[in-house]
């Protein structure tokens, strides 16, 4: 750990200093395309990710859906801006599918949310809010690192304290 903990200095040494990273460091981040903050958008799913991406499935909302939202200035700070397909899902039975990020420990979760693409570290999030969905479920799911599908009422969240934008509730796991 300390090694590993050495090397990052370094690297962040040498970055600042304008040298070239050490030879087998990873390579820089691109940077992000001007007006795209940190943290939001649909997610990337990494050309070296372990995990498939998620199979096209004609029974589901398409996360192209869910995550075209728009962004507007408000004096709460930024707050989505809906459109009407997205509304039309409010309070309506929906199917959603994606990769669970437990919000708890245990084998078997009953809140957790469900992303449009798999977790690549355990502490950062895939994407930003519009590329989630919070799930409370009506029995335990077990958890997975493969895709799964949920059913339940859906909810279009426009001002949550979270800062979510989705969540279905009373929902059961569907194959």
């Amino acid at each position: 750990m300390k090694q590993l903990s050495i090397r990052l200095f370094a690297m962040l040494v040498s970055l600042a200093a304008g040298l070239p990273p050490m030879a087998g460091a990873a390579p820089p981040a691109p940077p992000l395309p001007a007006g795209v903050v940190a943290g939001s958008g649909p997610g990337v799913h990494s050309p070296n990710s372990p995990f498939a991406p998620l199979p096209q499935r004609a029974d589901v909302v398409p996360w192209s859906l869910l995550t075209a939202v728009k962004m507007r200035d408000t004096s709460k700070g930024p707050r989505p801006v809906f459109n009407a397909q997205q509304l039309a899902l409010h309070f309506r039975l929906q199917r959603v599918q994606g990769f669970m990020m437990p919000l708890e420990p245990g084998e078997k979760q009953k809140h957790f949310l469900l992303s449009s693409v798999p977790l690549t570290c355990s502490f950062c999030v895939p994407g930003g809010p519009e590329s989630m969905v919070e799930v409370f479920t009506k029995t335990a799911v077990k958890y997975s690192l493969e895709p799964v599908a949920v059913e339940g009422k859906f909810a279009v969240l426009e001002d949550d304290p979270y800062g979510l934008y989705y969540r279905i509730t009373d929902a059961v796991n569907v194959k």
